[in-house]
């Protein structure tokens, strides 16, 4: 197993690829923005198995004086399979999301751990190149006042 030590994290090729897997991202969500869509005018194309009038569906409640009673359009037998499919695969969509979520964010969580481990690790050896007796190695530390 390799230590911290042994790593070698480029964070700006990290922040390249998660702007890629981010669009990536951002194309999924329109991709299934646009299924949803299409899936909806595909059941209301579909129509209904039954005539006329029997294809709206009155609603019970209260209508404002003058407005028209509340209604919608009966489902078809397409409509339905179709609701159904979406509803089956909803919670499977929903983790999608969510995982690529995780995924950016924890990216992100350790990319920065790792940046702030590098600098405690440079301000250590820093502040030990300090602390070194340049004139017991037989060096004579530089005059900063010329």
């Amino acid at each position: 197993m390799a230590g911290a030590g042994d790593w070698d994290i480029q964070p700006q090729g990290v922040q390249g690829q998660l702007k890629i897997v981010g669009d990536n991202a951002g194309h999924l969500s329109t991709a299934l923005n646009d299924l949803v869509t299409n899936m909806q005018a595909a059941a209301q194309a579909a129509g209904t198995a039954v005539p006329g009038s029997a294809a709206m569906v009155n609603i019970q409640g209260p209508v404002p004086v003058g407005a028209a009673p509340l209604s919608h359009k009966a489902m078809g037998p397409v409509a339905a399979a179709l609701s159904q499919y979406l509803e089956g695969r909803q919670a499977e969509l929903k983790s999608m999301s969510e995982r690529i979520e995780a995924c950016l964010t924890g990216t992100v969580k350790a990319v920065n751990e790792y940046i702030a481990g590098d600098l405690t690790a440079a301000k250590n050896a820093q502040d030990a190149a300090k602390s070194v007796n340049l004139q017991a190695l037989g060096i004579q530390p530089e005059d900063k006042t010329k």
